[in-house]
């Protein structure tokens, strides 16, 4: 049973983590959108589509389009943050969540930046430098690693720890769950 919930556990982390992660790059998005007076026209978090949000008019796509992976960065650590300082015993799912946004959203942007795909071909056109995307993925890469660095034991614990809790994998998998019906209900195409 211990096997069951740790096998739960990571598959769940990691579907919501996936599909997390868009939400909140999406909602950096709309926060840079609204900050600029730009006008959400449609957020997609679709599950079997990559995410988009789309603007119109949108008077500032450089800061709009940079506001989704820095906040998809920033907002889970924060969130990390807070949870670690209140020591909240769960806390360690969300310190992978962060890990895994700053990875991904420095990731897409590292690899990105040689095809112009999605985000990276906006940030080009509008005057953003390659190097400036490389450069976030520098500094985001490594610390969702650091994030991650010795975490694996709440996922998979050993013979002398203690097993996952499955209030906890089941929690995670409720909140996977929730942000599928969410992906699903937003929509898509």
């Amino acid at each position: 049973m211990s096997r069951a919930n740790s096998l739960l556990l990571i598959t769940s982390t990691l579907l919501a983590s996936w599909l997390g992660m868009q939400a909140v790059h999406e909602f950096g998005h709309v926060l840079g959108a609204w900050m600029t007076g730009g006008e959400v026209q449609r957020v997609v978090l679709h599950p079997l589509t990559i995410s988009r949000t789309d603007l119109n008019p949108n008077p500032n796509p450089l800061f709009v389009v940079w506001a989704g992976p820095i906040g998809g960065g920033v907002i889970p650590l924060i969130v990390w943050l807070f949870a670690a300082a209140l020591r909240l015993p769960r806390a360690f799912v969300l310190r992978f969540f962060a890990g895994f946004c700053l990875i991904a959203n420095g990731t897409y942007l590292a690899i990105g930046s040689f095809e112009g795909i999605g985000d990276c071909g906006v940030m080009l056109r509008h005057g953003s430098a390659r190097w400036q995307l490389w450069l976030f993925g520098a500094f985001t890469i490594p610390a969702g690693f650091a994030l991650w660095h010795r975490q694996l034991s709440h996922f998979w614990p050993n013979a002398n720890q203690p097993p996952v809790n499955s209030r906890v994998a089941y929690t995670v998998l409720t909140v996977a769950l929730l942000l599928l019906a969410l992906g699903f209900w937003i929509g898509g195409e």
